[in-house]
């Protein structure tokens, strides 16, 4: 993809799967509450990509970086525009959507060891979901990056 990489917001997506493969996803607590996601978010200003992608992790799940491995982490950045009628809304316009690098992180802890409840949470409610589940449950403005996460990752999954 030919793009301008300042026009896109540099940040982190997290493929977090359990024993059985099954993936996370969270209930969006802003504008599109009816939508599940994966745990992202933003790489600030002079943070790599692997110091931010754990600092995701436990400021929207609770996970710490003991309880999970990472197997896998995007070959490239993805990129994805926000839909026109919230450009604005977002950092004042500054962007036009988003590049992110995605990590799939294999999740050893239980349960109980996931906590939403965090400082300033993003999601309502979670769940483990099938991957074949996966984009029926998305916001339709990820569903391209999505694909190419699941196209990327699926051969790191193993049958359960």
């Amino acid at each position: 993809m030919n793009v301008e990489p300042k026009a896109y917001r540099p940040n982190v997506g997290i493929m977090l799967v359990n024993a059985q493969n099954k993936v996370f996803v969270g209930q969006r607590l802003d504008r599109f509450t009816n939508a599940w996601q994966m745990p992202q978010g933003g790489i600030d200003e002079g943070e790599d990509s692997n110091d931010a992608v754990f600092r995701e992790l436990l400021e929207e799940t609770g996970v710490t970086e003991n309880l999970v491995r990472v197997e896998a982490i995007s070959k490239e950045w993805i990129y994805y525009d926000f839909p026109e009628d919230i450009i604005d809304e977002l950092w004042s316009g500054k962007y036009k959507g988003q590049r992110q690098r995605y990590y799939l992180m294999r999740f050893f802890g239980q349960d109980d060891q996931i906590n939403i409840d965090t400082k300033e949470p993003e999601f309502s409610d979670w769940k483990w979901i099938d991957l074949d589940d996966l984009l029926d449950n998305i916001v339709a403005f990820k569903r391209d990056v999505y694909q190419q996460v699941i196209a990327e990752f699926k051969k790191y999954l193993k049958p359960s």
